[in-house]
């Protein structure tokens, strides 16, 4: 028998366990790379995977951006879905190699080089993890994955999809496409996206624009994007820390020389302070140019929604400097009319020994509780200096009115050294103000809050009249994203001003001209019985005089041999969009219009009658936008003439504070039912400018006309344009005449200068009767002398324009 030796039987045992070892982890090998390929082919089937293939036309949420004339920054455009992403996208060859250069050493060094997913780094990242250092391992083409592609949620399944996606993505898109899509991808903190609008919020300057230093502090912000981006010391602090991380970065990469590396590291983070949201610098614009977004889109058979993936810029005919000049000479003219109504302060006053039998009074018409819109009187029972808060009484009902905040600041601007009133200069107790219910939390001295009854609102309207641009448009005092634009939203009476639409189709029916004489005296047109302003009537006028004057029973009776219907014709056809009955009462302008509507029809007499929509679009993307067409509507000789007794209104009428600008102004004035409306359209060859002024409610203004109250707006605008003393133009069909002014004859040889006058004529509407020499008694003259006719002399006074 053969016997083993001692020494053997360990070293077979050994190598036997070895053998079953190697054998064993072959096999588990084997068996974990075909569990791995597995899961990889099964998650890889799932039918619920997107394509990559989607990333080659991916739409991104952007903003439009909205520009002025000049390509300045005023507004932002955001689609319909609420989640709103502020970005621009910028094409990669329009990004700097530094800009990239700087992402690539933050977040995946070896982008260049590797297939969509970095082993190597995911292998260094488990082991840190391990140690207890957290390490992310995303590639740049992961995190696009995981951003376009694929649902935040943190699960394996989730992981191994990331994982063929990016491979998938990196064979089916360049590496340029997938930086792209990156950094325009990326959320940079205070709800910006994309390496643009990161620039422009954090440095203020364009992408384009980035130093190296900066391009490293923007490529640092995506790791903790709501922590880094927090304007606070220590998070400024954990801010440099990062950036000089990729500053060194760039040096290892022989992106940045030592010297330039060390430059930036020892240079401290200039962050600009962030400007107002550009959106509401404009809110008017912004409103306009979403308008004509949303028609295009829907012309190409799109809805609204295309908006949120549409990006780009709409350059507008917004001239800011013409914009600003608009909105100060409005509110200057609200302010105004905020001191002759008492608004915002005390309309009376009463004795402390009053107070409280005053309280009692108050609360007997008082309905408890106040109604929102609703003014009442309330007392004055504190000031308070120290909490800018004024305590009131209306009754039974004590609240509290916030003083220095922004709305007040309309009430109490500052002084020529800066500095507002203390509210114990302004109200005493006793003082009765005009107040009403306000929203929000309870201020410090009462349980209920209160504001004063606001004042008058109003517009105003800027347009090229050439080219229907609008220049400026101001929708009220101060206008907000979201708030009413007066200038278009708002419907109101046009009053008088409504009258040039009148005089104009009685010249072009040929019944009348501006020499013919019309009956200013009371009568009854279907029982009604319109009447002036002032009450008082003064026989037969030159219809020229009429206008410039506003006479009531003057354009009705134009309007009733006319009629209505024709009238309304004229209206529609010159730009008046709003509703118009055909009634006798549009002769005093008593249909409802915006001010958009009625400065773009006024307009278009300074065009010589032709009509064309107003333009607030110069550019979309970058491609003009071509004008509309103007269409005839109205004949240019009648278009002239009727701008010629415009002028008259401003000469001699009720117009004539525009006189100040000492150039040719044509224009109306307009005042509505119950003074409600004040109304101003100014033309000159090149611009209308519309102003209207009115309380929202809306209220009566007392006193308040068009020519007081609208047309210092009107010469505050306009003083600002530099206008050129330059005349209407003339049509060659136009005739001149000398006629009498009393009559409106043919003045008659010898007769003296101051009783003769030259007037414009349509062809074959020329007087053909003389007049009689002042001397000589006819049944005419006879009847002038009886009503002692006005003449529209330049030294005339005015009257106030009143409907």
């Amino acid at each position: 028998m053969r016997s083993v030796h001692p020494d053997k039987r360990p070293r077979a045992l050994w190598w036997v366990l070895v053998k079953w070892a190697a054998v064993l982890g072959f096999i588990g090998a084997l068996v974990l790379a075909a569990t791995v390929a597995f899961v990889f082919w099964m998650y890889g089937r799932d039918p619920s995977l997107p394509s990559e293939k989607t990333l080659a036309g991916y739409s991104m949420k952007q903003v439009i951006t909205v520009l002025d004339t000049n390509g300045q920054r005023v507004g932002e455009i955001f689609g319909p879905d609420k989640t709103i992403e502020r970005r621009t996208y910028v094409p990669y060859d329009k990004i700097p190699r530094p800009v990239v250069d700087a992402f690539v050493a933050a977040e995946d060094n070896r982008f260049w080089t590797h297939g969509g997913v970095d082993y190597w780094g995911m292998f260094r990242a488990l082991v840190a993890n391990a140690r207890g250092k957290r390490q992310g391992a995303s590639t740049i083409t992961q995190q696009v994955v995981k951003r376009m592609l694929l649902t935040p949620e943190r699960t394996f399944k989730r992981k191994v999809q990331e994982i063929i996606l990016a491979r998938r993505v990196e064979h089916s898109l360049k590496k340029e496409e997938i930086m792209a899509l990156y950094l325009n991808q990326i959320y940079f903190g205070n709800n910006r996206y994309g390496i643009e609008e990161a620039a422009k919020f954090y440095f203020g300057k364009d992408v384009s624009e980035l130093n190296p230093g900066e391009a490293a502090t923007l490529a640092s912000i995506p790791q903790r994007p709501d922590e880094l981006s927090r304007d606070k010391p220590k998070n400024r602090a954990a801010l440099k820390v990062r950036q000089t991380y990729v500053l060194n970065q760039l040096r290892e990469m022989n992106k940045l020389t030592p010297e330039e590396s060390q430059k930036w590291i020892n240079d401290s983070i200039h962050i600009v302070k962030p400007a107002d949201a550009p959106s509401d610098s404009a809110p008017e614009w912004v409103a306009r140019a979403r308008e004509e977004l949303v028609a295009q889109l829907k012309a190409a058979g799109k809805d609204e929604t295309a908006l949120d993936t549409l990006g780009g810029t709409v350059r507008t005919t917004l001239d800011p400097g013409l914009q600003q000049t608009a909105q100060a000479a409005l509110q200057k003219a609200l302010r105004g009319v905020d001191r002759r109504h008492g608004i915002a302060r005390p309309v009376r006053h009463v004795k402390p020994g009053q107070v409280d039998a005053e309280i009692d009074r108050l609360g007997k018409r008082f309905p408890g509780t106040p109604i929102r819109r609703d003014r009442y009187d309330a007392v004055v029972t504190g000031v308070y200096d120290e909490d800018h808060e004024i305590a009131v009484d209306f009754g039974g009902y004590k609240a509290s009115i916030e003083l220095d905040d922004e709305t007040d600041a309309r009430y109490n601007p500052p002084d020529e050294a800066g500095k507002r009133k203390k509210p114990s200069e302004r109200f005493e107790v006793g003082d009765v103000v005009d107040a009403t219910s306000a929203g929000g939390n309870a201020l410090k001295h009462a349980e209920h809050r209160a504001m004063f009854a606001p004042g008058p609102q109003g517009a105003v309207v800027v347009i090229d009249v050439r080219t229907r641009k609008v220049r400026a448009l101001v929708g009220g005092y101060n206008t907000r994203v979201g708030g009413l634009d007066r200038a278009t939203q708002a419907k109101r009476q046009p009053g008088s001003s409504f009258k040039t639409f009148v005089y104009a189709t009685g010249i072009a029916s040929r019944k009348f001209t501006a020499a013919t004489r019309v009956n200013d005296a009371p009568d009854v047109l279907n029982l009604w019985k319109p009447k002036n302003y002032d009450k008082k009537f003064v026989g037969p006028v030159l219809v020229r005089y009429a206008l410039s004057k506003s006479i009531n029973t003057v354009a009705i009776r134009i309007t009733h041999d006319v009629t209505p219907e024709a009238v309304v014709a004229t209206a529609k056809a010159m730009g008046i969009q709003s509703e118009l009955a055909p009634d006798i009462s549009i002769s005093l302008g008593s249909h409802e219009v915006t001010p958009l509507e009625m400065t773009n029809a006024v307009a278009s007499f300074a065009t010589g009658g032709i009509y064309a929509p107003p333009r607030f679009v110069e550019a979309i993307g970058g491609k003009d936008v071509p004008a509309v067409p103007g269409v005839r509507a109205m004949p240019e000789d009648v278009a002239y003439i009727t701008t010629s007794m415009m002028q008259t209104v401003v000469q001699s009428g009720t117009g004539h504070l525009a006189q100040a600008l000492k150039v040719p102004i044509a224009g109306k004035t307009g005042t509505s039912n119950d003074a409600r409306d004040a109304w101003f359209v100014g033309l000159t060859p090149d611009y209308a400018i519309g102003v209207w002024i009115g309380y929202d409610d809306p209220r009566e203004m007392g006193k308040e006309t068009g020519g007081t109250t609208a047309v210092p707006v009107f010469v505050d605008v306009a003083r600002t344009m530099n206008l050129p003393a330059k005349q209407f133009p003339r049509p060659a069909t136009i005739v001149e005449a000398k006629i009498d002014r009393t009559n409106g004859l043919l003045a008659p040889e010898g007769a003296p200068p101051a009783s003769v006058m030259t007037e414009v004529f349509l062809q074959g509407t020329v007087p053909t009767e003389v007049a009689p020499l002042p001397d000589e008694v006819t049944a005419g003259t006879a009847t002038a002398s009886e009503y002692d006719l006005p003449t529209a002399k330049p030294d005339d006074k005015p009257e106030d324009d009143r409907d």
